[in-house]
Order: structure tokens, then sequence, then C-alpha cells
């Protein structure tokens, strides 16, 4: 081969790579880490939603879903990550919009959609739309650490959200979500899939801040009085 067919096959290399698609492109071991830390984040709003469902049957049934299977697959399809629920049920808000929507004594429609479709939603602007991240890709780590504060403050918004009114066999006072429980039985594993869930954003978002060299600026608040904080 002449040294002319060789420049040629050199500059048609990168052309070939794109032809068989992006998946074949090549990806860095951060790349391959924040698409695990993505799929785990959004496995965990599944496991989420599964757990409020199978504690607050009366959400799924406010859908008209045959069942909570059917409403968890409706809210948990991979093809609509970062989407809101049915647009009937939110008026137009996503993301923490949504979630404080969810979370008002006067919301009528499923509340387990609002609360872990406005998780989605934050997330996905977290991770910048994307699904899967290549070498050109890059993290924005404020966003990151954003979004695992705003995933403690909506932990700790359901936790304490509560009924001004009663509503069917519920009184006013009790929980509007039923989730962590300490009596009849301990049941802390909603507070520690948050904690999972929190963990694995906090991580990745210090591994892109050192990446880029970058600082985070970090926030102490307390709960009981802190707003979300902005992802775009």
């Amino acid at each position: 081969m002449n040294r002319r067919a060789c420049i040629a096959a050199l500059l048609l290399l990168p052309l070939a790579g794109c032809l068989r698609g992006p998946g074949q492109l090549a990806k860095t071991d951060i790349d391959r880490i924040a698409d695990l830390h993505r799929r785990e984040a959004f496995a965990s709003l599944k496991r989420l939603a599964d757990k409020l469902y199978r504690r607050n049957p009366r959400e799924w049934k406010k859908g008209g879903h045959a069942g909570f299977e059917d409403a968890l697959a409706r809210l948990t399809d991979p093809a609509r990550a970062g989407l809101s629920p049915e647009p009937v049920m939110t008026g137009g808000r996503r993301g923490t919009t949504l979630i404080l929507a969810g979370l008002r004594d006067d919301y009528p429609h499923d509340r387990v959609a609002a609360f872990v479709g406005g998780l989605s939603g934050m997330l996905f602007d977290a991770f910048d739309g994307k699904t899967e991240f290549f070498v050109l890709d890059d993290l924005d780590a404020q966003k990151l650490y954003n979004a695992a504060r705003n995933v403690e403050i909506a932990a700790w918004k359901l936790a304490n959200a509560r009924r001004g009114q009663p509503e069917a066999d519920q009184p006013a006072g009790a929980p509007l979500l039923l989730s962590n429980e300490m009596t009849p039985v301990q049941n802390l594993s909603f507070e520690r899939e948050f904690g999972r869930l929190i963990g694995s954003l906090e991580l990745l978002s210090q591994i892109a801040a050192d990446k880029d060299n970058r600082t985070v600026v970090k926030v102490v608040h307390n709960l009981a009085t802190a707003v979300f904080l902005p992802i775009k």
C-alpha cells in the first residue's frame, strides 16, 4: 500500500466507527462508571415506586390501572425516563415542582406517580438528558451534587407530609404517603434506598469534579426549611 492510500485509510477510520453506531464508540472508565451509576439511580427509583405502591394501593387505583404492576411499569418505562406521568395528572409540572405538587394535601391524582415521576425528571436533567455516556460527554458535578441534596430533601418531605383533612379511611394528621415505619414492625427500607441513591450521586459528583479539576459548591441546610436546589 502506497503512502497516499495509507493516509486515506487512516482518515476513514473515524467515519467507519461512526457508521457502526454510537454503541461502538470508545468509552473511558469514567464513562462506564457514569453508565453504571445512572442505571442504578433509575433502578432505585423503580424500587422506591414499588415499595410506595405496595404501601399505598389507593394511589395506583387513582390512575385506573388494573393493578400496581401496571402502574409501576408505566411509571418506570425506560422509554419515558425523565418524562412526567400522564399530563392530566401533572398540570404541566415536572421535576421538583411535581414532587411538591404530589405532596400537597389537595393533590387529587396518583401521589406516587407524582413523587417518583418528579424525581425521575430531576435525575434526567442532572444527567443532562443522556442515557449513555461516551468519550466526548461531560458530567456536570454541580448538577449531580444538587440532585443528591434534592433527593435528601424529597425523602424528608415524604416522611413528614401529613394530611390536613381526612381522606377516605385516612384521618387528618396521617401521612400523605406511607413509607418508613417504626411500629408495629420496624421498616426502614425506604431510608436505606434513599441513602443508596444519595450516596451514588455524591460519589459520581466527586468523580466528575476530580476529572475536570473543578470545585463543587456544597450547601449546608436544615431539611425542615430547605428548598430544592436548581438543576438546569
